[in-house]
């Protein structure tokens, strides 16, 4: 196959996980007796133990050896802050699409390394691959979820935007692979810019609404999502 057609392929298959997501979600909504509080807690958990190993094991390892440890702080830096920002913005605003801004914030830098990842040969592409599926499939599901109960949009169109999301994968892969598989530094301080975002949204976010009162089956599911991702890691990179 084309490597080009290959990204875009493995972009859209790493996008097509957020209206899967968002598909279970609306199913557990026709049906809320199929999946249990616990279960729900369970899969934002493990979304949240994907994201951390999206960050542990490719982002800030891979942008931070491209530079200094000055440059690489600043631009950690520049993303928390940017989040942190975003996230007032946002709760001021009071807006429903808090949740689906909140995904592509994380989505839409992972993609563009991705391209540019493949660009240069780099075998990181395919773990990036693994473990944007990994996140967006909890993230669809908790997002649907969330917009479902606030947006006055039905549910055909909530899943048809959802899909449509999908679509930003391939795009801005073809923006890291055809425009910035040259400018590796920019690539890395992306990635740690988006890792300091990731771990805000973690902290902010996902770990609260996955806490359980009463055992610790939503916790498990932080280990399970950054377990597979470590496997991931491990058999790609061998």
């Amino acid at each position: 196959m084309n490597e080009l057609l290959y990204v875009v392929f493995l972009s859209l298959l790493a996008g097509a996980a957020m209206p899967m997501g968002a598909l279970v979600a609306r199913l557990d909504l026709l049906h809320p007796k199929l999946l249990t509080k616990e279960i729900r807690q369970f899969i934002v958990a493990f979304g949240g133990g994907a994201l951390i190993s999206a960050v542990a094991l490719v982002l800030v390892p891979e942008g931070a050896d491209k530079l200094s440890p000055l440059t690489a702080s600043l631009c950690f830096a520049t993303g928390g802050a940017f989040f942190y920002w975003l996230d007032r913005y946002l709760s001021q605003l009071k807006s429903s699409a808090g949740q689906v801004v909140a995904m592509l914030s994380d989505f839409v830098p992972e993609a563009i390394a991705l391209g540019a990842a493949f660009a240069v040969g780099e075998s990181t592409g395919l773990i990036l691959v693994l473990l944007m599926i990994l996140q967006n499939f909890p993230e669809g599901f908790n997002a649907y979820e969330e917009l479902a109960k606030s947006s006055s949009l039905s549910s055909s169109k909530l899943l048809a935007a959802f899909f449509c999301l999908a679509v930003v994968g391939p795009i801005c892969a073809l923006t890291g692979y055809l425009l910035l598989a040259n400018v590796g530094t920019f690539v890395a301080g992306l990635m740690l810019f988006a890792s300091a975002g990731i771990l805000y949204l973690v902290f902010q976010d996902v770990a609260p609404e996955s806490k359980a009162k009463n055992g610790g089956l939503p916790a498990l599911g932080a280990v399970a999502g950054f377990m597979l991702g470590l496997v991931g890691n491990m058999l790609i990179s061998t």
